[in-house]
């Protein structure tokens, strides 16, 4: 198993694990329980191979329906990463490997996602404790589906890898006991993690738009999170959005 959080399989973008991570009780995450990405459209055979390799054996696809088969559903409303909704699905996953669609954003809910780009909330973690509260249940679902895979990393991905994976590894790392503040930081890597998928995918670096917001707000990305975190009682939370307490345990025992 290794002992590192960089990920360098081929084709995978704005990925790391959660493992090696500092807890309030002195200890650490374990590694290879689960990894963070982003789109897996340019991932080979080869990156495949290397993810099963490293223990991968689900992956969590937390995209909306419109962005993994947009010839076959209509763009429904413009929610957390609809600039993917050109997305594929990337080559199938391996033999071995289980793939499981938990669409995270709603985007059934215009009214709320109007709320998120006219408040300019979109891409940030800003959006955090909005969303947190408003979509509890979106939470609760794909915490569950990682509470119910077989024995073996888990892979989740969204679009960018940032802010809806990023809302997932927040609740991952809190129910971890992780501290806060390796939270945030592991967060904002994806600021310079995400510079080659842009330059892969031809579109430009979203970075400069998120700061000049959070700059507006006056804060930055590491205090926008911590700020998400603060008070949260994330075993409450998922509990009552009707994650078990034994899907609590389950999840929570992966990362020890």
């Amino acid at each position: 198993m290794s002992t590192s959080r960089a990920v360098t399989w081929e084709g995978f973008f704005n990925t790391r694990d959660l493992g090696g991570l500092p807890t309030t009780s002195g200890g650490t995450t374990g590694y290879g329980a689960f990894f963070r990405a982003a789109d897996l459209r340019f991932v080979t055979e080869t990156g495949w191979a290397q993810a099963r390799e490293s223990g991968v054996r689900t992956v969590v696809d937390l995209r909306n329906a419109d962005e993994i088969r947009p010839a076959e559903t209509p763009l429904t409303a413009q929610a957390g990463s609809a600039q993917f909704a050109a997305a594929s699905i990337g080559p199938a996953v391996p033999t071995g490997v289980d793939r499981l669609e938990v669409p995270l954003d709603d985007i059934d809910d215009i009214e709320f996602w109007q709320h998120v780009n006219r408040e300019r909330l979109n891409g940030t973690p800003l959006y955090y404790p909005v969303f947190l509260q408003r979509k509890a249940e979106r939470c609760a679902a794909v915490i569950k589906a990682m509470a119910h895979a077989d024995p073996g990393g888990i892979l989740f991905h969204c679009g960018a890898g940032r802010d809806r994976t990023g809302v997932i590894a927040l609740l991952l790392l809190a129910l971890a006991d992780v501290e806060p503040q390796a939270i945030a930081a592991d967060y904002a890597l994806s600021a310079e993690a995400l510079r080659a998928l842009f330059a892969a995918m031809g579109t430009a670096d979203q970075e400069p738009l998120i700061q000049a917001v959070l700059a507006d707000r006056g804060t930055t990305v590491e205090e926008a999170v911590m700020a998400t975190l603060e008070g949260f009682d994330v075993e409450q939370y998922l509990r009552t959005a009707g994650v078990t307490s034994r899907e609590i345990h389950d999840v929570r025992s992966r990362l020890s």
